[in-house]
């Protein structure tokens, strides 16, 4: 609405228009319930390194169980850049190059394994589509077709925020994936890796690491560990999030979790708000 004063000037009536919007009191009196976009839709992660770099024994039975999947259920999946983002990240530090060029270099290597997946799901509808029009036309694609691919890199490029420790993005495709799920009011998020799930310590180089049902976004960032097997800023992520209230982190050499993840079931590590 609009209020018209003596002199003819025109002011926008705002509960907001007169107040400071870095203020505490403020901002929490902005809380009201968020709007689901996409409730029925699923968001699956897809590990560069964990899966598409393993080849096509690894590949291949993944592709199989998604492809059962999307009879049923509609899917986002977002990929990861695995190896060759690894070996960019590699070449850029050592040149020097800044947090956010390296956040902006990582996105070919993820394009290029959304389209690898893409091309293999394509038999069964599935569409991988172009980063610049992904958001903007996502609800249009996946009520058209049964699954959807993007790489999973979230669009921060040179405005990526600075880590706490070293240079590496922190906002990667764990991250990326997540944050969509949030943004649209996704059903799952589910993360596809190499292990079954969450150790208090890395079990490729430590067999006795005892494995981590599920836990608490709180009491996860409380403990510390010395290696996750997901994005380290997705904790804090969960804990800020209105629609998202967990997500799954399952072994991708054992498609059937997969599913499972998929269908709600616990199938691997849940990681909560709490």
């Amino acid at each position: 609405m609009s209020d018209t004063t003596t002199d003819r000037r025109h002011h926008v009536t705002s509960s907001l228009m007169r107040e400071s919007l870095v203020d505490r009191g403020v901002m929490a009196g902005t809380e009201a319930p968020v709007v689901r976009m996409l409730p029925n839709v699923h968001v699956v992660k897809v590990g560069g390194r964990s899966v598409l770099d393993a080849g096509r024994a690894v590949t291949y039975p993944v592709v199989e169980v998604l492809a059962e999947l999307l009879k049923t259920e509609r899917l986002i999946l977002g990929v990861g850049g695995g190896v060759r983002s690894r070996h960019v990240f590699s070449i850029g530090l050592d040149l020097g190059l800044p947090t956010g060029v390296l956040a902006q270099v990582s996105v070919a290597d993820a394009l290029g394994n959304a389209h690898i997946l893409g091309t293999l799901l394509a038999p069964y509808g599935v569409v991988a589509i172009p980063p610049e029009i992904f958001g903007h036309l996502l609800p249009l694609f996946i009520h058209s077709a049964p699954g959807v691919i993007f790489n999973g890199v979230p669009p921060y490029s040179i405005w990526e925020h600075p880590p706490h420790i070293g240079r590496i993005p922190p906002h990667r495709t764990d991250a990326g994936c997540f944050l969509l799920a949030e943004c649209f009011g996704c059903k799952t998020v589910t993360l596809i890796k190499d292990v079954d799930g969450l150790y208090d310590d890395d079990p490729k180089e430590n067999p006795g690491a005892s494995f981590i049902d599920s836990i608490g976004a709180r009491e996860l960032k409380k403990r510390a560990l010395r290696t996750l097997p997901f994005d380290e800023v997705l904790p804090d992520l969960l804990l800020n999030c209105r629609l998202v209230k967990q997500f799954q982190v399952v072994n991708g050499r054992d498609p059937d979790r997969i599913a499972a993840a998929v269908r709600g079931e616990h199938a691997g590590t849940i990681v909560y708000a709490d």
